[in-house]
């Protein structure tokens, strides 16, 4: 029997709740990932992590515990979401090259739909310079593609993270100790240890 519904479709947050030892069951909302207009980062990654659990809850209905989770990139005002194409994903890798850019991690765990509770956290990550060579190269295969700023810190791409001001975790997709205070709050079981 599962101890939470993790709204995601994400297997690197699955990796990561499995990693401390929650019980999960996973389902995929159907969730329009769009930016409104004029809309704060912080304010879209927020939203778009509650609007998940909310789902969730009422397509799998709330005998469990929700999460559901954002990550964005952002550089500059710019949010770099994920790419649309390769070509797309090799201009976004081309912006990171050299630079130090925010990711943006929400996190929402309900209780049911009317207790919830949303975090979000922030690491600044700067990149080495990548040669155009090795951007061609990368965005030929399939890591990128499904990746906020398109690229996977735990992938391939690790190789040119410099530097983390922050979470490992939480720019994966899920930090996990905020992640796992609100999982407390939630009274979800972590590896079967007290709090």
């Amino acid at each position: 029997m599962s101890d939470l519904l993790l709204v995601s479709g994400s297997p690197r947050r699955a990796e990561l709740l499995s990693m401390i030892g929650v019980d999960y069951r996973v389902y995929n909302a159907d969730i329009e990932e769009v930016r409104a207009a004029l809309e704060a980062p912080a304010d879209y990654a927020q939203r778009l992590s509650r609007e998940k659990v909310l789902a969730g809850l009422q397509d799998c209905g709330d005998d469990l515990p929700a999460l559901g989770a954002d990550t964005i990139v952002v550089l500059g005002e710019a949010v770099l979401e994920k790419p649309l194409d390769r070509p797309h994903a090799a201009e976004l890798l081309r912006q990171l090259s050299g630079a130090t850019h925010s990711v943006l991690s929400a996190v929402t765990v309900a209780r049911d739909r009317h207790r919830l509770r949303t975090i979000l956290h922030r690491s600044e990550v700067t990149m080495g310079c990548m040669s155009e060579a090795w951007i061609e190269a990368y965005t030929q295969t399939d890591e990128p593609m499904d990746k906020a700023g398109a690229y996977a810190v735990q992938g391939v791409a690790g190789q040119w993270v410099a530097h983390i001001n922050g979470s490992y975790s939480g720019v994966m997709g899920l930090p996990l100790y905020e992640t796992a205070d609100l999982l407390r709050w939630a009274g979800v079981p972590i590896a079967g240890l007290p709090a």
